[in-house]
C-alpha cells in the first residue's frame, strides 16, 4: 500500500471519528455540562438551566457560583480558582493600568464570548455607569480561560468552559442578565480595617454594603448609579427609570431585604444540631413538627445514621414543639381539674410539677466562613427544602457572543 492511500485512510478515518458524538468537531461553548457537574447540581437541589450570581474575590483568588432554587434565594454550587488576575487591590481606573476591575457588573447574552482567543470568556462590562460617572476609560475586560491577564480574570481553559455552560443554560432557561460582584478581598470587618488607610478605603465600604446585602439575604443587591455613587436597594419615589448617573439622587427609600434564615423557612423549623464530635462536617438536620415525632425513625437524616455507623453516640431529637426564632417557648402548665369525689386523684396526679423548666432546644446557628453556603462544611446547608414557587416563564432565545466576535485581545 503506498504512502498517499495510508495517508488518505487515516484522514478518512479521523473525519469520521470527528463527527461522533463528543468528538472533537464540538466547539467549546455547545458542550454540555460533565457528568460530574450535572451529579453536583442535582445533589444541591439546582437546575442547570435556573439562574446564577458570580462574585469575584482578588486577594483570594477565588471566583463563585450561585445557583437560584424556587423560594428566589440564591444557594452557592462551587468556587473555582481564578489562575491569574493582573494589577493590586483596587479598582481599575484608566485603560492601560492593567487593573482588574471592582464593582458591581451585569452580564448579557451579547457579552458571552465564544470566539475569545483565550478559549471562551464573557465581558464584564466595565466600564459601567459608575465608571463612566467617575471618567474610567478601559475596554475589553474579560473573564476568560488560559492563565494569563493583563486586566481580566483568567481561570484556564477547563475551569472557564464549565463556567461558561452554566451562564449559557442561565440564559436558555430565561435569565436575561446576571450579577458579577467583583471584590478586592472578602469583605469582613476584620479585613476591611486592615486597609483603614488605603486610598480605596470608603469606595470598599460601599462595595461591603453589597458583600453585607447578599450574605444576610441570599438576594444580589439591587444596585443603582447617582450622584457618581453606587445606591444599593434603593427604591425612587415617582419614577421607574434609571437615575441619571452624574446627577443628583432623586427621592429615594432604603429597601430592607427579608434577611434568609435557614432555620425558619416559613414551614417546620429546621434545627441543625451539632453532634458531639470534633469534626465539623458531622450535623445533624431534622424537621419540627408534630408530624415529626421524635420515635420516627424516618427523621433521622444521613449524618445521624453515619454517625451511628462510626459508633457515634446520637443526641436526642429534638423536641416536636414548635421553635419560635425569637426566643424559647414556655409549654404551657395545663389547669388542674375540677376537684370532686368523681375526680378523686392522687395530688401529684392532678397538679403535674411546675418546678421543671420546659426544656427547649437551642438553636444552633451557623459558623460563617464564606456565608452560609458553608454552614455545614460540604454544601449540606443547600439541600434545605424550600417552599414551592411559581414556574418560571418560557425560555428566552438569544444569540450569543454579537457584541465580542473580534474576541478579546485587547487587553486595557
Amino acid at each position: 500500500m503506498s504512502v498517499v492511500l495510508r495517508f488518505a485512510l487515516v484522514a478518512a478515518a479521523s473525519l469520521m471519528l470527528a463527527g461522533c458524538p463528543g468528538g472533537s468537531d464540538v466547539l467549546p461553548a455547545m458542550k454540555s455540562l460533565p457528568p460530574e457537574t450535572v451529579v453536583l447540581l442535582a445533589k444541591k437541589g439546582m437546575k442547570p438551566e435556573s439562574p446564577i450570581f458570580v462574585r469575584i474575590f482578588k486577594e483570594e483568588s477565588e471566583l463563585e457560583i450561585w445557583k437560584a432554587k424556587e423560594d428566589g434565594r440564591f444557594y452557592h454550587f462551587k468556587t473555582y480558582p481564578i489562575c491569574a488576575w493582573s494589577g493590586g487591590l483596587g479598582p481599575k481606573v484608566r485603560a492601560g493600568d492593567k487593573q482588574a476591575p471592582e464593582g458591581f457588573y451585569t452580564v448579557t447574552p451579547g457579552q458571552m464570548n465564544p470566539n475569545s482567543q483565550f478559549h471562551l470568556a464573557f465581558n464584564l462590562g466595565f466600564p459601567n455607569a459608575y465608571d463612566r460617572a467617575n471618567g474610567r476609560t478601559g475596554d475589553a475586560l474579560m473573564v476568560h480561560g488560559d492563565c494569563r491577564s493583563a486586566g481580566c480574570f483568567a481561570m484556564t481553559d477547563a475551569l472557564i468552559e464549565e463556567i461558561y455552560i452554566l451562564a449559557r443554560e442561565a440564559f436558555q432557561g430565561g435569565q436575561r442578565q446576571f450579577q458579577v460582584n467583583a471584590f478586592p478581598f472578602r469583605m469582613t470587618e476584620a479585613n476591611l480595617a486592615r486597609y483603614k488607610s488605603n486610598q480605596w478605603y470608603g469606595f470598599w465600604k460601599t462595595l461591603k454594603e453589597g458583600y453585607d446585602s447578599f450574605e444576610s439575604t441570599q438576594i444580589p443587591p439591587k444596585v443603582a448609579v447617582c450622584s457618581r455613587q453606587y445606591l444599593l436597594n434603593a427604591n425612587f419615589f415617582g419614577q421607574e427609570a434609571v437615575p441619571d448617573p452624574s446627577e443628583s439622587c432623586p427621592a429615594y427609600r432604603k429597601v430592607q431585604p427579608q434577611p434568609f434564615d435557614p432555620f425558619n423557612q416559613g414551614g417546620p423549623t429546621l434545627i441543625q444540631a451539632k453532634a458531639p464530635s470534633e469534626d465539623p462536617d458531622v450535623t445533624r438536620l431534622a424537621a419540627v413538627g408534630p408530624q415529626n415525632h421524635p420515635a420516627d425513625a424516618s427523621v433521622k437524616p444521613f449524618a445521624a445514621q453515619a454517625m451511628q455507623s462510626a459508633g457515634q453516640p446520637v443526641p436526642a431529637l429534638v423536641s416536636s414543639a414548635p421553635v419560635q426564632a425569637s426566643g424559647p417557648v414556655q409549654q404551657p402548665v395545663p389547669a388542674p381539674p375540677a376537684i370532686g369525689p368523681q375526680n378523686a386523684q392522687p395530688a401529684a396526679a392532678v397538679y403535674p410539677s411546675q418546678t421543671a423548666a420546659a426544656q427547649t432546644p437551642q438553636e444552633q446557628k451557623p459558623v460563617e466562613t464564606h456565608g452560609l453556603h458553608n454552614v455545614v462544611g460540604s454544601g449540606k446547608g443547600d439541600m434545605l427544602t424550600p417552599p414551592p414557587a411559581q414556574q418560571p416563564g418560557p425560555p428566552v432565545q438569544y444569540s450569543y457572543g454579537q457584541a465580542n466576535t473580534a474576541g478579546s485581545a485587547a487587553f486595557r
